[in-house]
């Protein structure tokens, strides 16, 4: 649970989910409607399709197919690199954020988004223990409940901050689909570039990180 993590663990949640919120939008706009990151929205757009008869079936039903096989790949990287697991990680987000930008720029079109959603199944992969996700960071409708029930708990004479760690990590999201909707409208997909920048930053420091936990 957030409540329950460092300092440092709660700022690098809120940044992953800042990329998150970002890549989503830019996922979101190059495919005219749908999620790479946000698989409740593609869910929907199933049902729907199947309900219609429509083509939305095969792109909403591709990237949630496709998200999940992201997970099972995070989650099979992070068991291989046992206590390297959260840079390990990252350095596979990263890695399939540059991919994604790479095959825009070979003129592949909507198929790059499919590296997007490997990503972000990956990345919710980061804060797993024993099978169970501590921090969704792309998830926002449990994260907003959460918010909520520790604020009511704080109105009630619990902690009285709480609520700020569910906050965070949805201001994050938010931040990152604002910025990626003024990115995406300057520079349209290679705006990708600036989410590959942000997760090499962060990956960069979670090996600091790493080797200086285990000097």
């Amino acid at each position: 649970m957030m409540v329950q993590l460092d300092l440092r663990t709660k700022m690098l949640a809120a940044c992953f989910s800042a990329v998150a919120g970002f890549v989503d939008v830019v996922g979101f706009l190059m495919t005219g409607g749908f999620f790479v990151s946000f698989m409740s929205g593609n869910s929907t757009r199933l049902g729907v399709g199947i309900a219609e008869g429509s083509s939305t079936v095969g792109v909403a039903g591709g990237l949630i197919l496709t998200f999940m096989a992201g997970v099972v790949l995070g989650a099979s990287v992070g068991r291989l690199a046992k206590a390297h697991k959260e840079p390990a990680i990252l350095a596979l987000v990263t890695g399939l954020l540059a991919l994604a930008l790479v095959m825009h720029g070979l003129g592949l079109g909507v198929w790059a988004v499919l590296p997007l959603a490997l990503a972000m199944g990956a990345q919710n992969t980061v804060f797993a223990e024993n099978g169970e996700v501590r921090v969704g960071l792309t998830y926002m409708t449990g994260t907003l409940v959460k918010f909520g029930k520790r604020l009511t708990a704080s109105l009630w004479g619990g902690p009285p901050l709480g609520w700020l760690p569910y906050l965070l990590l949805w201001a994050g999201l938010l931040t990152g689909a604002i910025l990626g909707a003024l990115t995406f409208a300057r520079f349209g997909p290679s705006a990708l570039a600036a989410a590959v920048v942000a997760m090499l930053l962060l990956t960069m420091a979670s090996i600091a990180a790493d080797r200086g936990r285990l000097r």
